[in-house]
């Protein structure tokens, strides 16, 4: 019986810990090779001319003799190989158990939970590298040369903690970096595995603070913050004026209803912050503007002219003031339609006018593309999975069953048996 590279779609398809486990395994089976491909090169290798005729003109990388030797390397590659190897067998036998929704009492991955095991790990193995390893307090080192590459040798790595770190031919940048980014990834796993997001991911990122990144599109395409607004000035009409009422609306509020903040407003592929397209905000220019006479650009009974409509500020610069000549009735009631009017400064960054979108909608975008990506890629595997008879070559006319992964998993009891 052949199992051709498709047909393992199927088994895993529903099933969490046997997907997870035919990952480890292939990381075993990996590594595994990496120690073949070690000893092979160790055994192939003339070190008969290590000026002319370096390691590296011949494959290898390492020269040094101790622990990361060829023989060290291959070693600790063959251990981790079998531990892997053990660790696939065990979350197979035993993941059903554990990779299971309680609730639904049906397989599934708890994401956020393997996400932040893997952050800490990853920032402690990162810690540990920069620690140890690379400043000689526990190993070797790293190689060290100058960038004609003539005095390289392995030797300890003092962390550069100033701006000379940032040279690439200063070594010590290496050691702190790792230990930097390592004391970061330790410090994120720790919070991720003290703070738990809610059961939808998806409905917690709308909350993300949007004095950090901006309001989202849907809260400006919905009045969100225009409602609020009226909402506040109605319930402090009660006891105050409505220059008073305006007046007290919170700066910040405001500034979130400006069209120039909506973050779908904004061209994507154009360069630069949001203050380098409508320029920097000095203030509350007008505030909102209702006519409840429509403009329009043909003439007609119903126009500005005709009808005299007459405008009047509540809060701002211009509070209590009116205007009532239509050149400057239609000006404010156009740019009232989209949202508060706030003046803006574009000398100081030369800006150009056009609305740049907020680093919300870039983090936005770049997870689009991405998901676009993983999608096309779901797509493909989901295709050879579900075409697997096509690609194994069956005969469209056969009227024999078929049947793919109905091979028993150990101590599953939702695994069909076949009594010979």
């Amino acid at each position: 019986m052949g199992l051709p590279w498709y047909h393992v779609h199927t088994a895993v398809l529903n099933d969490p810990s046997r997907l997870l486990s035919v990952h480890t395994m292939h990381i075993a089976l990996v590594t595994g090779w990496a120690n073949s491909m070690a000893l092979y090169e160790l055994a192939v290798f003339d070190p008969s001319n290590p000026i002319l005729d370096p390691m590296w003109r011949q494959g290898g990388t390492i020269t040094n003799p101790g622990i990361w030797s060829y023989e060290g390397v291959a070693g600790v590659h063959i251990v981790f190989s079998g531990l892997y190897f053990l660790a696939a067998f065990s979350i197979g036998c035993m993941g059903s158990q554990k990779f299971c929704d309680e609730r639904a009492r049906k397989p599934s991955l708890d994401l956020p939970k393997i996400f932040r095991i893997h952050l800490f790990l990853s920032g402690v193995a990162c810690f540990g590298f920069g620690t140890f390893h690379v400043t000689g307090l526990y190993g070797p080192g790293i190689g060290v040369s100058d960038s004609y590459g003539l005095t390289g040798k392995v030797q300890p790595a003092s962390p550069a903690w100033d701006v000379e770190g940032f040279d690439p031919f200063v070594s010590g940048g290496i050691a702190s970096h790792h230990i930097a980014t390592g004391t970061l990834g330790i410090l994120a796993g720790l919070f991720h595995l003290s703070v738990h997001p809610p059961q939808r991911l998806y409905k917690g990122l709308p909350t993300t603070p949007i004095e950090l990144f901006g309001p989202t599109h849907y809260q400006s395409d919905q009045g969100y913050f225009q409602q609020e607004i009226y909402r506040r000035v109605c319930w402090t009409t009660e006891n105050q004026s409505l220059s008073e009422a305006w007046s007290r609306i919170p700066e910040k509020l405001a500034f979130y209803d400006y069209i120039g903040n909506n973050s779908a407003k904004g061209g994507l592929f154009r360069a630069g912050s949001m203050d380098n397209g409508d320029g920097i905000a000095v203030g509350d220019g007008d505030g909102i503007v209702r006519a409840d006479v429509p403009f329009r650009r043909a003439e007609s009974k119903y126009s500005v002219e005709q009808v005299g409509v007459t405008i009047e500020f509540y809060g701002g610069e211009l509070n209590e003031v009116n205007y009532n000549d239509p050149a400057t009735v239609k000006k404010y009631a156009r740019r009232a339609q989209l949202g508060e009017i706030f003046e803006l400064h574009r000398a100081t960054l030369k800006s150009d006018g056009a609305f740049r979108s907020s680093p919300r909608g870039w983090f936005t975008f770049g997870h689009a593309s991405f998901a676009l990506l993983f999608f096309f890629r779901h797509i493909w595997h989901g295709a050879r999975t579900l075409f697997r008879d096509v690609f194994a070559g069956i005969d469209p006319d056969l009227d024999a069953q078929v049947e793919f992964g109905a091979f028993q998993k150990f101590r599953d009891p939702t695994t069909r048996r076949q009594v010979v």
